[in-house]
C-alpha cells in the first residue's frame, strides 16, 4: 500500500480542503502518514495570502525530500494557481495543479509516475465555478467546514479572487448533511469557513439563498454541540446574524470581523466597502447583546499610502474598541493587484515597527478580555493538547484554558469556573461541575 502525507499552508479553508483531498486518497486504497513517515507521494497545498509563498513553498519540498528523496511531490492551492510556471522551477517538484484541477488530482496523476519534466495542470480561474464539498477530519475535537468559496469583492491588496475564482456556495441542505454526517464521528464543534462566508448563498451567480437562512437551519442539527463562524466582513455581518447568534442554542459568541485599516483614508484605498463607522457599530451591537462575546479583529500596516498619521489613527480606534485579539498582517506587494500601482510605498522597516506596536497592543487586548473573564463560569471543550502535565481547551467565547491532565476530558464539555490568568496568559480552571451532554 503506497504511502501518501500532506502540508498546508494557510487558512482554515485549507485545512477542509486538504483533508477533503486526503480522503479521496484514502478511498481509492493509499494510506495516509505523518509528514515523516518516508512518504511515497507528498501533496503541499499553498496559500498565497501570508508573505514568501515562493520561499515556504520551497522549504517545505526541499524538507520532504530530506525524508523520502524518491517521493512524489504534487502541489496544490492558491500558489498553485496563480504562478504554476514558477513552482515547476522549484527542484523536486513533480505535478503543480490549479484551483480546478486539485480534486480530481488521484485521476489526473494516476499512478504517480516521476516524468523528466513537471505535470501541470492549470486552467484559467474563470473556469473554477464548480462548488466542491470539504471538511476536516484531522482532529476530532473541532472540524472546518467549508460553506463558500472565492470572492466577488476587489480589495485593492488581495489576490485571492484570482485564485479561487468567484463566489459560489453549496446548498444549505448539503451543508446540513455533511453536518449530520460529521456528527456521527463523535465530533463536539464545527468551524464554519470559507473566503467570504458571510456571501454565502450563490449559485451559478444568482442568489438563491442566505447565510443567516444556513445558521438557522445548522442551529437544529442534532449532535454537533457548537457552531462557530470562522470570519466575516462587518458589512455583511447584519443585525439579524448578531441577534440570532446571541439568542442560538449552538452558535458560540464569537466574532471574527476583518478590520484591515482604522484608517477611512486607507479603507478606500484599499476598496473596502465599509467605514470604521459601521465598523465600531457592529463590534457595540455585539457586545450590546453578548457582553463576554470574544472579537477577533485582522488588521493590515503598511498599506501603501498610509501614513504615520494614517497609522496612529488606526491604533487610536483599536485601541478604544472593545475588540479581544488582533491578527497583525503587515502588507506585501502581490503581483495583479491595484494596489501594486499605489504611491506613498512604506518602507519595510516602518512596516515593521507598526506591525510590532499592533502585536503589543493585541496582547494587551487580549490579557484584559481575559481578565475579565474571571469568576465566571463555563463550559470548556478539551482537546488532546497536553503540554507539561496541563491540557488545553476553549470556553464558548474562545478563551484558552488550562486544566490538570485527565484522559477522560478529552473531546468533552465540562463547566468549569475560570479563575485565573496565568503568566504565560492562559486561564486556569477550577472543575466545578459533570461533563455536559
Amino acid at each position: 500500500m503506497r504511502k501518501v502525507a500532506f502540508y498546508t499552508l494557510g487558512c482554515k479553508l485549507n485545512y477542509s480542503e486538504t483533508s477533503t483531498i486526503a480522503r479521496l486518497f484514502e478511498q481509492r486504497g493509499y494510506r495516509r502518514v505523518d509528514f515523516t513517515d518516508t512518504p511515497d507521494i507528498f501533496v503541499i497545498n499553498t496559500c498565497s495570502v501570508t508573505d514568501n509563498a515562493d520561499k515556504k513553498c520551497r522549504k517545505v519540498v526541499k524538507e520532504a525530500l530530506s525524508i523520502s528523496p524518491d517521493a512524489y511531490v504534487a502541489i496544490v492551492g492558491c500558489y498553485a494557481q496563480l504562478k504554476p510556471q514558477e513552482i515547476t522551477q522549484i527542484p523536486g517538484v513533480d505535478a503543480v495543479l490549479g484551483a480546478a484541477e486539485k480534486f480530481q488530482l488521484v485521476d489526473l496523476l494516476d499512478g504517480f509516475r516521476k516524468e523528466s519534466k513537471p505535470a501541470v495542470f492549470h486552467s484559467p480561474v474563470a473556469e473554477a465555478k464548480h462548488y466542491y464539498c470539504a471538511y476536516s477530519q484531522h482532529d476530532r475535537t473541532r472540524t472546518f467546514l467549508k460553506v463558500q468559496d472565492g470572492c466577488n469583492y476587489s480589495c485593492s491588496f488581495c489576490t485571492i479572487p484570482l485564485a479561487r475564482g468567484e463566489s459560489r456556495s453549496d446548498r444549505t441542505a448539503n451543508i446540513v448533511a455533511t453536518a449530520r454526517e460529521i456528527a456521527r464521528n463523535e465530533v463536539k464543534e464545527v468551524v464554519l469557513t470559507g473566503v467570504n462566508i458571510g456571501d454565502f448563498g450563490l449559485h451559478e451567480g444568482l442568489r438563491k439563498e442566505n447565510f443567516i437562512g444556513l445558521i438557522r437551519a445548522l442551529d437544529e442539527v442534532e449532535g454537533i454541540e457548537r457552531f462557530r463562524i470562522s470570519s466575516i466582513e462587518p458589512n455583511l455581518l447584519t443585525d439579524e446574524i448578531i441577534s440570532f447568534v446571541a439568542a442560538s442554542r449552538k452558535f458560540v459568541p464569537h466574532f471574527h470581523v476583518p478590520l484591515q485599516s482604522g484608517s477611512n483614508k486607507v479603507l478606500r484605498l484599499m476598496r473596502r466597502r465599509y467605514g470604521r463607522e459601521l465598523y465600531a457599530g457592529r463590534v457595540a451591537r455585539i457586545k450590546e447583546l453578548m457582553p463576554h462575546a470574544c472579537i477577533g479583529v485582522d488588521v493590515i500596516v503598511g498599506f501603501p499610502g498610509e501614513t504615520d498619521e494614517d497609522f496612529l489613527d488606526t491604533y487610536r480606534f483599536l485601541s478604544d474598541l472593545d475588540v479581544s485579539y488582533l491578527h497583525v498582517f503587515t502588507y506585501s506587494e502581490r503581483d495583479n493587484t491595484h494596489a501594486l500601482g499605489l504611491p506613498g510605498v512604506v518602507p519595510a522597516a516602518r512596516r515593521a515597527e507598526r506591525s510590532r506596536m499592533l502585536h503589543v497592543l493585541s496582547d494587551k487586548k487580549r490579557r484584559h478580555f481575559y481578565e475579565g473573564q474571571v469568576g465566571r463560569t463555563a463550559t470548556v471543550l478539551f482537546e488532546d493538547d497536553v503540554e507539561n502535565g496541563l491540557m488545553h481547551g476553549f470556553t464558548e467565547n474562545y478563551v484558552r484554558v488550562a486544566a490538570k491532565y485527565d484522559p477522560v476530558l478529552i473531546n468533552e464539555l465540562k463547566k468549569v469556573r475560570l479563575a485565573g490568568v496565568t503568566p504565560k496568559g492562559l486561564m486556569e480552571a477550577e472543575e466545578i461541575g459533570l461533563m455536559v451532554h
